[in-house]
């Protein structure tokens, strides 16, 4: 499997000291556990309260909800199902003891569920498990990826967000990202990227990032037509999606694929606005892309060129960061290179 650092910006645990950017992973969904309802019914108060009460000494209860995972009614699934998402949503405890008594196998089993309240209950139980580290592994060796893939497609709102979300937490052990990849969830985690609300969006971006670290599963992302939403959602300066469509587009546009579908779907006028009137982090990740798009390319020059680049990337020589002001320097010089042949680029300075 090849994984590559994405120019050393900086996110979940990798290093992208490409952009001097404060705090990176503040572009992108903290997916730390589910987001859902409270699953308000005339008897959730209490039902919250005992489950409050045991969660010090939760075992003879985790014990009989397991059961009833595993041969109770759709009703008594939903309730044992919907009372261990809150055993495991903030107690890391209570997490690995689930898992401990067997609760990962049944939950699985609710993802194929034809009862969409079923299907989301038990999609969100794996995601607060999955917030263990210790549970990542068990619960992708158990088969839960090609079941989570499913249900970012036949799951309702909430469901998909939540599988992108345990799918994201699975992928951080880099293993997994091949499975995830292979699985079919790439195409629907596009889709979720441009057709799901806000929510959708940013947990879509966010798993979608992590996963395109490794080769395959960016030329998967690249055929799925990532390129279309990531240059729309970039183009909205009102989609407070910009900052992490850039960044997801930073990690493909390593592999030519990328870089064509970029310039095909009209990236390069956007990026060029986005140097010239974006936030400083934004300018800073837009000349960085600018630059693998140019480095070696004089057709692309020349398109960056004409789209009148060299104004906004001289002013931000002068402005910018001292990582911006590098990278705005060394795209000048390639720009104002002769405009005819792929004569070789300078090196960027790291």
């Amino acid at each position: 499997m090849e994984t590559e650092n994405p120019s050393n910006f900086s996110y979940m645990g990798r290093n992208f000291s490409d952009l001097s950017i404060g705090d990176s992973s503040s572009a992108f969904s903290d997916c730390n556990s589910d987001r859902s309802g409270e699953f308000q019914t005339a008897s959730s108060q209490s039902r919250r309260l005992l489950i409050a009460c045991a969660s010090d000494n939760s075992d003879d209860l985790i014990r009989q909800l397991v059961g009833v995972l595993e041969s109770g009614s759709i009703e008594e699934q939903k309730q044992a199902a919907m009372e261990i998402r809150l055993l495991a949503k903030n107690k890391s405890e209570n997490r690995l003891k689930i898992a401990e008594y067997g609760a990962i196998r049944p939950l699985i089993s609710l993802l194929s569920s034809s009862d969409l309240q079923l299907q989301e209950y038990g999609v969100t139980a794996i995601l607060n498990l999955s917030l263990c580290d210790e549970n990542k592994e068990l619960i992708a060796s158990s088969g839960a990826i090609k079941p989570l893939a499913r249900a970012l497609k036949t799951g309702n709102p909430t469901t998909k967000e939540n599988a992108a979300c345990a799918l994201l937490r699975l992928s951080q052990i880099e293993e997994n990202k091949v499975a995830i990849g292979r699985s079919g969830a790439l195409p629907l985690l596009v889709n979720l990227l441009e057709n799901g609300g806000i929510r959708g969006k940013k947990d879509a971006s966010t798993a979608l990032y992590s996963l395109c670290s490794v080769r395959e599963n960016k030329i998967r992302a690249v055929q799925a037509g990532i390129m279309k939403p990531l240059v729309e959602l970039m183009a909205d300066f009102s989609s407070n999606m910009v900052d992490k469509s850039a960044y997801v587009l930073s990690v493909l546009v390593s592999v030519p694929e990328a870089r064509t579908a970029l310039v095909e779907e009209g990236g390069i006028p956007v990026l060029v606005e986005i140097v010239e009137v974006g936030s400083q982090r934004q300018k800073e990740i837009s000349v960085a892309i600018l630059l693998q798009l140019c480095e070696n390319n004089a057709v692309h020059r020349n398109m960056v060129a004409r789209e009148g680049a060299i104004p906004p990337l001289v002013a931000l020589s002068q402005s910018g960061t001292n990582r911006a002001r590098q990278k705005a320097e060394t795209l000048t010089e390639l720009l104002r290179q002769p405009r005819s042949g792929n004569v070789a680029a300078p090196p960027a300075r790291a």
